[in-house]
């Protein structure tokens, strides 16, 4: 009950600002291209029995970014989204995607819009302290704004950018080096995004939005590629997360809209992919093509199956869904 309230609450407000809702088709000619995510595939039969590979979409992303350079300029949907190894406590396989989309906007404006819509969630179901797995955050305040930088600094002891060069190239030595000065080990294999996400996923990520939200920005370029460096330092990008509880709950960007750096960027997780997995996603084509009409933008993917489960109370992803799938 919680769940519809919520999503009704939050259409509402959507409305109120002048958003059109759309319903993105989930079955794509790629599913996304980040090189850590694993779409679901299926073969679709045409009149002829042809064969085409299609996938159920990670995110919406690449068909709301065709609307935007449609015309569309102030988007959001309610969307089913299917990510493959993924199941947990905060992960379904099949999961529910609220992404929106402001064009001629600067990132601020989505990055305020995820801290209010967590509020307007808590408020539609009264929970005023949100609580999961021992932390508490009072989510009607204004939200902590922290630059991933200083979080490394704060809670890891490591100055992550001096690890990446003028350029937004990583320095995997200099981080190792940094790594291994806070007594964690460093494998043989390890790339600077590895050592990079493992200590954000372990010394930073439960530290944050404990006691009230948490807007963590300006991540590092090579770890934006679908966001817009930053105008006043291209080593980091306009890309932001919300966090309540150690709970990512969004991820947002100003958007990259220039095809070439695009395409360059979404062919380097293609690599990476299929180094690490031995897979790799069609390039969509059609999106890069888009991007070359698309005006400037900033948009935002929340998980609200994560937003209802704190707003409600709940302590398992499996609690919100109606029917968790098997």
């Amino acid at each position: 009950m919680a769940r519809g309230e919520i999503k009704a609450g939050l259409r509402s407000w959507f409305v109120s600002e002048g958003f059109v809702e759309v319903e993105p088709a989930c079955l794509q000619m790629s599913p996304g291209n980040e090189a850590h995510l694993h779409a679901l595939a299926t073969d679709v039969v045409g009149p002829d029995l042809a064969r085409m590979r299609r996938y159920l979409h990670t995110s919406p992303e690449f068909a709301m970014k065709k609307l935007l350079a449609a015309g569309e300029t102030r988007i959001f949907a309610f969307t089913p989204c299917f990510r493959n190894r993924e199941q947990g406590l905060l992960h379904a396989i099949e999961f529910t995607m609220l992404e929106w989309y402001r064009a001629g906007e600067p990132y601020e404006a989505v990055m305020e819009d995820a801290a209010h819509l967590l509020r307007l969630a808590c408020r539609t179901t009264g929970q005023r302290l949100v609580s999961w797995r021992g932390g508490t955050a009072d989510p009607t305040g204004a939200a902590e704004h922290i630059r991933v930088a200083e979080a490394f600094r704060r809670f890891a002891g490591i100055d992550l950018l001096a690890t990446v060069g003028d350029d937004g190239a990583p320095d995997r030595e200099a981080l190792a080096a940094q790594v291994r000065a806070q007594g964690i080990t460093v494998r043989d294999g390890d790339s600077w995004s590895d050592l990079y996400a493992r200590i954000l996923a372990s010394l930073i990520e439960p530290k944050l939005g404990l006691g009230q939200p948490v807007l963590l920005t300006e991540y590092p370029a090579v770890e934006a590629a679908l966001a817009r460096p930053t105008p006043a330092d291209p080593r980091v990008a306009e890309r932001f997360e919300l966090y309540c509880c150690g709970v990512e709950l969004a991820n947002g960007f100003g958007e990259l809209t220039d095809p070439a750096i695009q395409r360059a960027k979404l062919e380097a997780q293609m690599a990476l992919k299929e180094k690490l997995y031995g897979e790799r996603y069609p390039i969509d084509e059609d999106f890069l093509a888009a991007l070359a009409h698309m005006p400037p933008a900033s948009g935002c993917a929340l998980g609200f199956d994560r937003l209802v489960m704190l707003a409600a109370g709940a302590t398992h992803i499996d609690q919100v869904l109606w029917t968790p799938p098997t």
